[in-house]
């Protein structure tokens, strides 16, 4: 696919429930003179040099992704994501700010104007539902107008989100509503296949190929061939086999292990992934051309903490869909309201399905808190490692949740040594002052 027909979809902006802002971004010097972009809806808009960029840039000291705009609550979230030559935003180095517009933002030697535009006004859509997808949030029902036209199109997806957001049930949501419907669904999960399972798993393999390989088997490509295949945790997949999983995407076609054979299979992609995948690629986990080629369409689900209004509805939804009699307790969905679901819609649904085996024994883990659980200290004398493990999360996520208490304490124990001095906390910990700000912002959000 050339650069010239790539299509990013993303959602309108929609009025009912909070109106969101629209910003123009316009560059006035450089390189690109005149080329503007606009941020009008969920998701990230990115700018740099990589073809993957909402505005890209020929300027050479403009890093591949060099920043990122997200719109919250009516302002533009600017983020440099870890560039090389920096960003200043009215002539002061930042590395993360909100811009309210009429800002003037300086990367190598492109100058962007910040402008908010008009917002449209388009209603949100009525329908509270998109497939098995159940949300009656405006956050959700922005999105359900772009999954419909998502489901119609054949191009890669990309579904990012936090873990227990619902990714796998989009994904099977956007083939059932599309032309694909009639073909197999193959699920991939990069998390569960061992490193040197995983392409052989893909691709498959002819008998002998390797010690086990008894029979010849087919791979995941080769199964969802007029169907969709799902690619869970793409982030997490081995970086030797992403070239192959590109070459695959490409070409239409796969080798399996030990063959050498070439076999055209006609499949359309939608991966997931619970991590931030411009932050992959920037520090070289991920490749920049294997996230081109997925992210024709990309779909932001938010957590459950965000969805306005829809965790009562998705406990009377699974209330009713697991066997409760009559209407759920109101004591019961005041609790759930107080929670707030760090393990988002799977663990509402999981505690639902505790409370109809169990009973009231299973309120005691909801207690209300105002932080989230991965930013909050564990209780006196607690092991925060047997914190985390105790919600039983997922591995990668729980791993991620104790490198992030790690990070945390870190960051405010080496300043605290130093006064507050970024640089000299910096240089003793042994990271560059830029990542080290990089760590202190992601954290002090």
């Amino acid at each position: 696919m050339s650069d010239e027909t790539r299509t990013i979809l993303r959602s309108a902006p929609t009025q009912g429930g909070p109106r969101l802002a629209v910003f123009d971004l316009l560059v006035v010097d450089g390189p690109d003179l005149g080329q503007r972009a606009r941020l009008d809806g969920p998701g990230r808009l990115l700018v740099g040099q990589s073809p993957a960029c909402g505005l890209r840039l020929r300027d050479p000291h403009v890093s591949r992704r060099h920043l990122a705009f997200t719109l919250e609550h009516g302002r533009l979230r600017m983020t440099d994501l870890g560039s090389t030559n920096g960003t200043r935003v009215n002539d002061v180095e930042v590395i993360e700010a909100f811009l309210a517009g009429n800002e003037r933002v300086r990367i190598g030697d492109t100058s962007l104007v910040v402008e908010r535009a008009q917002a449209e006004s388009t209603p949100l859509t009525a329908s509270l539902r998109f497939g098995r997808v159940v949300g009656a949030s405006p956050e959700m029902r922005r999105l359900y107008p772009l999954c419909e036209r998502i489901a119609q199109s054949h191009v890669p997806v990309v579904i990012e989100g936090e873990t227990g957001t619902g990714k796998e049930l989009l994904a099977e949501a956007l083939h059932d509503a599309g032309p694909r419907a009639s073909g197999p669904f193959v699920v991939f999960d990069c998390t569960t296949v061992p490193p040197n399972l995983a392409e052989s798993m893909l691709f498959g393999h002819e008998r002998g190929a390797f010690t086990g390989a008894i029979n010849a088997r087919k791979g995941v490509f080769e199964l969802a061939h007029q169907g969709t295949l799902f690619i869970d945790e793409i982030g997490d997949l081995d970086l030797t086999l992403q070239p192959k999983l590109l070459r695959a995407i490409e070409r239409a076609e796969v080798q399996r292990v030990g063959s050498e054979r070439w076999t055209k299979v006609d499949v359309r992609v939608v991966a997931a992934t619970r991590r931030d995948l411009d932050h992959e690629i920037q520090v070289g986990r991920f490749r920049d051309d294997l996230f081109f080629r997925l992210a024709v369409a990309r779909i932001e689900l938010p957590p459950l903490r965000k969805r306005d209004g829809d965790i009562g509805a998705l406990a009377r939804h699974f209330y009713r869909q697991l066997g409760g009699d009559g209407a759920i307790p109101e004591e019961l969905l005041a609790r759930f309201e107080a929670h707030e679901w760090p393990g988002n819609v799977r663990e509402l649904s999981n505690a639902v399905a505790r409370y109809l085996a169990v009973g009231e024994t299973t309120l005691a883990g909801l207690a209300p808190s105002s932080r989230r659980p991965a930013e909050s200290a564990p209780a006196s004398g607690q092991d925060p490692i047997e914190a985390v493990l105790a919600r039983d999360l997922p591995l990668p996520r729980a791993r991620e949740e104790v490198v992030a208490e790690l990070e945390r304490r870190y960051i405010e124990r080496v300043l605290e040594r130093y006064g507050g001095n970024v640089g000299r906390a910096a240089a003793a910990s042994g990271i560059a002052r830029r990542y080290f700000q990089m760590i202190r912002a992601r954290h002090q959000k």
